[in-house]
């Protein structure tokens, strides 16, 4: 009994994310489903990156461009 009751769980839970793409899809051609902006503009990445190139603190280079010290390391990996 309990297998065929997890059996129509996992059958529900396909078909509401299926549904669930479906909605994603349809925001998307309306343009309602977009990514979050980039932190940094290209002029403010290649000013961080001769920045560190000219070895500035890391931490002040955040501070200066109002982002986390993480966000800088995540530019500089890319």
């Amino acid at each position: 009994m309990l297998n065929i009751m997890g059996a129509f769980a996992e059958f529900e839970r396909a078909i509401i994310k299926e549904r669930q793409m479906e909605g994603i899809e349809i925001a998307k051609a309306q343009g309602a489903y977009k990514r979050r902006k980039k932190a940094l503009n290209k002029d403010q990445l290649t000013a961080l990156k001769n920045r560190v190139a000219n070895g500035e603190n890391k931490t002040k280079i955040a501070k200066d461009f109002k982002i986390s010290r993480f966000i800088v390391y995540k530019y500089l990996e890319r």
